[in-house]
Formats: structure tokens, C-alpha cells, sequence
């Protein structure tokens, strides 16, 4: 994976692609941050579908929880196999590769929608 930035703006159509996916989400909507190194990026669910990822930096824009990782956690993560600790947002999270902040309430509610839409960053992957 060259870079996630250019995979996470096709994320709309990777997960759209996937009815299943967008069903089981279709009570998650709302907007979560997700920051690649120094770049944040605002992904904003309706109804299980991506409605859209927008690239910062933003003023004043709310956003119910945030993901904080290097732009190398995120190349590792997006790897087709991740190595141990790279596999998930709790694992990285748990390791010191990433923070997680905000309405932690939000991401519990919708878990397992915000981890099989971020697993969509895989798909192309080697």
C-alpha cells in the first residue's frame, strides 16, 4: 500500500460495494476523525455508507470520536496480513501506536461497523 490517504478517498465506493456491510451499519450515522500522521480527515457515515471523507485542516468542525496514528501505523495496518499490534484499532491503541479520543460511547455503540469499514482499506493491499 503506497499511501492510505489515497485509499481512504475511494472508501465510499469500496464499502457501497458491499450491501451487507451497509445494512448492518445502517443505524451507525455520524462523522468520526481520522488522522493520518499530520493529516486529519473527517469520515462521515449515514446509515452504514460513506457519505464522505473530506481532508483538513478543518476550524470549528465536530466530529464524535478520533482515531490518531502515524502515517506509518496506518500503512501498517492497511497491510493485507498486519503484523501483531498493527491488526486492530485497540491493539494499536493498546501498543502506544494510536490514540482514541472523543465519544468513546459512539465507537463502542458502533464498533463493529467502524472496524469492517476501516478493514476496507485492505482491499487492494499486498
Amino acid at each position: 500500500m503506497n499511501d492510505v490517504a489515497q485509499v481512504l478517498a475511494g472508501l465510499g465506493s469500496r464499502v457501497g460495494s458491499r450491501p451487507g456491510l451497509v445494512h448492518a451499519g445502517r443505524r451507525a450515522s455520524f462523522t468520526f476523525l481520522l488522522e493520518i500522521g499530520e493529516r486529519p480527515f473527517l469520515v462521515e457515515l449515514d446509515r452504514g455508507r460513506v457519505a464522505a471523507v473530506e481532508e483538513g485542516p478543518f476550524v470549528m468542525r465536530s466530529w464524535s470520536f478520533a482515531l490518531r496514528a502515524s502515517a506509518g501505523t496506518w500503512q501498517k495496518f492497511a497491510c493485507r496480513y498486519p503484523e501483531p499490534g498493527f491488526h486492530d484499532i485497540f491493539a494499536m491503541n493498546r501498543f502506544g501506536h494510536c490514540r482514541i479520543e472523543g465519544d468513546i460511547d459512539v465507537l463502542l455503540a458502533h464498533l463493529g461497523h467502524v472496524k469492517a469499514v476501516l478493514s476496507c482499506l485492505r482491499d487492494d493491499a499486498s
